[in-house]
């Protein structure tokens, strides 16, 4: 079998065979062109992919930065609200002559006709007394 492979074996010159080699030598090349274009639209694409994946990332990260600091000020929101309500009540309060006469006492000492103020001393919780 070797003896056959080493033989030269003569082509035949026809037209039609002309024409099947020219007919291969296209498709070798179409299909070499479409391999490129496969390639570069496989690296195109990846390229592309990485891109939005990259961009979903960081902007699902910003996202969840912003819902963390919107539920931070929220919390801040309903604190200041609620410090606004109780200063709201001091102010009601404060136009209250009643209410002035014995915080003026308690804080200032100050006191009515004829009466004496005893300052006794809290104790402090952490004292041990004997």
């Amino acid at each position: 079998m070797s003896s056959v492979k080493d033989k030269n074996i003569a082509k035949i010159q026809s037209t039609y065979v002309h024409q099947q080699e020219i007919a291969e030598i296209a498709s070798a090349r179409k299909r070499k062109l479409l391999f490129r274009r496969l390639f570069i639209f496989l690296v195109f694409a990846t390229v592309m992919s990485y891109l939005m994946i990259t961009s979903f990332v960081s902007q699902n990260y910003t996202l969840d930065k912003k819902v963390a600091q919107k539920r931070q000020l929220e919390q801040e929101l309903s604190d200041l609200k609620k410090q606004q309500e109780i200063l709201k009540e001091d102010i009601v309060k404060l136009n209250d002559d009643d209410y002035l006469a014995k915080l003026a006492r308690k804080e200032y000492f100050f006191s009515e006709n004829g009466e004496i103020i005893f300052n006794i001393p809290e104790e402090k919780e952490g004292k041990n007394t004997q």
